[in-house]
């Protein structure tokens, strides 16, 4: 399966979309928000691969409150 077209991240957009301004989620609360909770790096995977501007990755940071390494 694609990962492009996957489910799971129209999922993870979906998630993301939703954050308000103001307010952060790290990688791994929106992988438990999928009902992935193991899956805090294909998040990353997925949010450094997003180019939607709709879509708000920066305010998806690092468990630790740090800046992630992604898109």
């Amino acid at each position: 399966m694609e990962i492009q077209n996957s489910k799971f991240k129209r999922k993870i957009l979906k998630i993301v979309k939703k954050i308000l301004i103001g307010e952060t989620l790290s990688y791994r609360k929106v992988a438990k928000l999928t009902s992935f909770p193991w899956a805090w790096r294909a998040v990353g995977n997925i949010l450094n691969k997003n180019y939607d501007s709709n879509v708000s990755c920066h305010r998806v940071i690092k468990s630790n409150g740090g800046i992630g390494g992604y898109n």
